[in-house]
């Protein structure tokens, strides 16, 4: 398959097309392939110096296989099977990508949700390989689960250091420990931002552990990259241009669409790429993922491998290269810095805060103001407001022009599929079954009653990704946040606080982020998770 875009929507293709003359007028192509870091204006060049690593993985990245190599062959040797990955944002999402789309087993945790956690230390714990990814060395999440799982791994009598993979940039606190410990460590190419690293060790390592053939990926990535540099057949410069023009005449709703692609999840990755890359300084460009195109002006659809407004054909390993330079192009069209992300940081610390504020004692929950059933129902709400339905009907009618409701799930994202299912069910009985157990479902359920666009991101992993968006971007969200009571909590050796608090307090911290900028946000308490989601969607039927 060669890497191409095309065009459906022939107003799209001229808009791209005149914005693409002007970015060759300005020398865009070359400086870009060269790593020009002024082409982000003289506000995001210290910035750019150091994040344009991106654009020689293809090259730098395969110093690493042989070390890759050998430490595949070594776990393998020691039949550890069951590879999980405690990683967030750019540290996980490459990788999920990479595996689905290989179809090889990959355990993700990329949450701090105890049900989900103990699910996967309850798999195979004594042929678990845990691999720690952090960019930072610090994130809290990658943290809390490396204290559990280590735990875990002396308490089963297995020295951590035997299980453990530590893939951090140069010079983190994580190094250090990895160091101490005994644990294996692969450094990741420092001059690279998260969310452009899914072809650096962030997004190899834990790939071939699985048992991925990563080499091909390179290949592919390193076809894309000789392309790149051209003024004509360049198509990461027609995907930017078409993205950062129909933006700037409107269209910042961008509906990912995958299709039957070979490629599987691929938006999942796009969406934290383009949220996090564009959203800041009241601008930016949405990204729609799960959900069916409206037609609204303000939308524009791109299609992996499937017709579109935009159409996008590849290998993954050009995938990855093509919508990183795209990301990067629309970054200058809409006169923003790609590479930073200055909102992401004020929910980590609105988390630290409330944990620290609250000592040994209950979370600040607030007062409900309604409850209904298994669910509690938290903030202002209009008087004539009685239920659940009314106020899933009261936030649509919040959603202003040109505006999205995003729905943020501080749930186990797993938890659907531990539904009872009956043995001779079929594929179509088993998914209805499972989709009536999910709480993503609501995005559906939702979708068709607004002709606005409804997200779904699962807490905390959207922080990492959609959350730079909702606080940096254009002020036209409208939030609903659910949380659900923890039956069954993990310990956080070392820690003051369980995971379950700790999720709790990142779902507070991020909804007091949002309401401080005047955003309207309603947060839903699942006081049992498993009653509490099927009355949600019952009342979601009944809007």
């Amino acid at each position: 398959m060669n890497m191409s875009v095309t065009f459906g929507d022939d107003a799209v293709a001229e808009t791209a097309a005149e914005t693409v003359r002007e970015l060759v007028g300005e020398g865009v192509p070359q400086a870009l392939a060269e790593g020009d870091p002024t082409l982000w204006g003289p506000g995001a060049e210290e910035e750019a110096k150091i994040r344009l690593g991106w654009l020689n993985l293809p090259t730098t990245s395969r110093e690493l296989l042989p070390e890759i190599t050998k430490l595949v062959e070594r776990v393998r040797a020691e039949g550890l099977e069951h590879v999980v990955l405690a990683g967030m944002g750019g540290s996980s999402l490459a990788p999920e990508v990479i595996c689905a789309t290989y179809d090889v087993p990959l355990t993700v945790l990329d949450t701090t949700d105890p049900g989900q956690v103990r699910r996967a230390l309850a798999d195979r714990l004594e042929r678990t390989v845990l691999v720690v990814s952090s960019k930072s060395g610090t994130t809290a999440e990658t943290d809390g689960i490396r204290r559990v799982y280590e735990k875990a791994f002396r308490e089963a009598g297995i020295d951590p250091a035997d299980r453990i993979i530590v893939v951090t940039d140069p010079g983190t606190p994580l190094e250090q420990l990895a160091i101490e410990s005994g644990y294996s460590l692969i450094l990741a190419e420092p001059n690279v931002g998260g969310r452009y690293s899914a072809l650096t060790a962030f997004g190899l390592v834990p790939s071939a552990l699985a048992g991925a053939e990563v080499g091909p990926l390179l290949d592919d990535a390193a076809d894309a990259r000789r392309r790149l540099g051209e003024t004509e057949d360049n198509p990461g410069l027609a995907l930017g241009a078409a993205l950062g023009a129909a933006a700037l005449a409107g269209r910042d709703k961008l509906v990912l669409e995958d299709g039957l692609s070979p490629i599987n999840q691929l938006p999942d990755w796009i969406e934290q790429l383009i949220a996090e890359s564009t959203g800041k300084e009241g601008k930016g460009i949405l990204p729609v993922v799960g959900a069916d195109p409206t037609e609204a002006p303000d939308e524009i659809v791109a299609g992996i491998d499937t017709e579109a407004d935009v159409q996008v054909d590849g290998r993954l390993g050009e995938q990855f290269m093509m919508w990183e330079y795209a990301t990067a192009v629309a970054g200058r069209a809409l006169g923003i810095d790609p590479f930073d992300q200055p909102n992401v940081a004020e929910s980590k610390e609105n988390t630290t805060r409330i944990l620290d504020e609250a000592g040994d004692g209950p979370l600040p929950t607030g007062t409900p103001a309604l409850v209904d059933g298994p669910v509690e129902v938290y903030g202002d709400l209009p008087e004539h407001v009685k239920d659940l339905p009314g106020v899933l009907t009261a936030l649509l009618k919040d959603i202003p022009e040109r505006g999205y409701l995003a729905i943020l799930a501080f749930l186990d994202r797993e938890a659907a599929f531990d539904a009872p299912v009956p043995p001779d069910a079929s594929f179509e009985e088993m998914t209805d079954i499972w989709a009536a157990h999910d709480p993503a479902s609501l995005q559906g359920l939702l979708a068709i009653r607004t002709d606005r666009p409804v997200t779904f991101g699962w807490g905390p992993r959207y922080l990492h990704s959609t959350g730079q968006y909702h606080k940096g971007g254009p002020q036209n969200g409208v939030f609903l946040q659910i949380t659900g009571a923890v039956d069954q909590d993990l310990e956080v050796p070392g820690r003051p606080y369980t995971l379950g608090r700790l999720e709790l307090a990142q779902a507070l911290g991020d909804l007091d982020a949002l309401r401080r900028r005047g955003r309207p946000a309603v947060r839903l308490h699942l006081t049992d998770r498993e009653a509490g989601v099927r009355h949600l969607l019952a009342a979601a039927r009944e809007v």
